[in-house]
């Protein structure tokens, strides 16, 4: 009787730990995402955009990136860490004159399903 209650009790947080569809979607897109920036902070266009840019957006693409394998691996920190994140790059594209709706929408749902998530998060 003991040994199912401890199998049961392993089951339980195994299911609790197993990541969920949505968030193995999302970081299969960041990883793809991360891997078509790094041609862009050594293009011209980032060069034109301001000479700190292509350094900003390879720091951007570092830190997503780390954010993507954070979640991934279902950390807490990197749910937390990818809504500062995308707070941050709201407020340089508003500086930059460049902001849109779009370009917070699809951010704001990935950090809404990873703080959904984030009790499932070690």
């Amino acid at each position: 009787m003991e040994q199912q209650n401890t199998n049961n009790t392993m089951n339980e947080n195994l299911e609790e730990k197993k990541r969920p569809v949505a968030i193995t979607v999302i970081c299969i897109l960041g990883f793809i995402g991360a891997a078509f920036t790094i041609p862009l902070i050594f293009s011209d266009v980032a060069k034109q955009i301001g000479s700190w840019y292509p350094l900003y957006l390879g720091i951007s693409a570092f830190i997503g990136l780390a954010c993507m394998i954070g979640l991934w691996l279902m950390k807490k920190w990197a749910a937390y860490t990818y809504a500062g994140f995308v707070v941050f790059n709201q407020i340089i594209m508003l500086v930059m004159g460049i902001w849109g709706f779009m370009a917070l929408l699809i951010p704001a749902i990935v950090v809404g399903i990873a703080l959904a998530h984030v009790k499932k998060m070690d």
